[in-house]
């Protein structure tokens, strides 16, 4: 089982200038998920997907491998199949070497467990054939169906076309239990996805972890 470790860390960041290089327990952000990554034996290699030289320096630095990317698939609305797809062309022809998996490690989430990644990487690799992707997610304490949005001053139900009353007055556990994706990690298989308009697919396995802290803002760094 060929894996690679894929940490995509573009220079743009409207909410927090250079976020993946800022300080975090006195590391720069990407080097804790380089770190972690390098500790998981299954792992071939460690890549940072980049469009800039300053982050390429410290990823090697940190013992990462570098892929440039052009700054076309680095933008503020690119998608993650962009730089997956192009990591995947670039090792495919410049390394001959072709990937079962890639584990896209988010620069974001610094404080991952190894405990947790290493029974992730254990689980993905003996479910291989049932999964198309394989995404963290933690558990939410209310349902979409209590939440809002805002529309013309009021607040309004996200299901009002669909959902009759005050439903979102309802006791919570009437409702399923509700998760949402994190940065932990996910799996995806570069096969799958380069053949297809799909990066996840219809078969998404879970694997449910606590939340952890993801960077967002400046005080997250706090």
């Amino acid at each position: 089982m060929r894996i690679v470790a894929i940490i995509p860390a573009r220079k743009g960041s409207k909410g927090v200038k250079n976020k993946n290089i800022k300080i975090y327990k006195k590391k720069p952000l990407l080097y804790h998920s380089i770190k972690v990554a390098l500790k998981l034996n299954k792992v071939d290699k460690v890549i940072v997907s980049t469009d800039s030289k300053k982050y390429k320096f410290l990823a090697e630095k940190f013992g990462a491998q570098v892929i440039l990317r052009p700054k076309k698939i680095s933008q503020d609305y690119s998608v993650d199949k962009e730089y997956l797809l192009h990591a995947y062309k670039f090792l495919k022809e410049k390394e001959n070497y072709v990937a079962d998996l890639f584990f896209l490690l988010r620069p974001t989430c610094p404080d991952r467990d190894i405990k947790i990644l290493k029974k992730i990487t254990n689980y993905a690799i003996k479910n291989f054939k049932k999964y198309t992707s394989i995404r963290t997610v933690h558990a939410l304490n209310n349902p979409p169906q209590k939440l809002f949005q805002i529309k013309k001053n009021y607040l309004q139900g996200f299901f009002n076309n669909v959902l009759k009353g005050e439903y979102h007055a309802e006791p919570r556990q009437k409702y399923p239990l509700t998760y949402s994706p994190n940065s932990f990690l996910d799996v995806i298989k570069p096969r799958y996805f380069s053949n297809k308009k799909k990066l996840w697919g219809n078969k998404i396995l879970p694997f449910v972890t606590i939340e952890y802290k993801d960077i967002d803002k400046k005080e997250d760094f706090n």
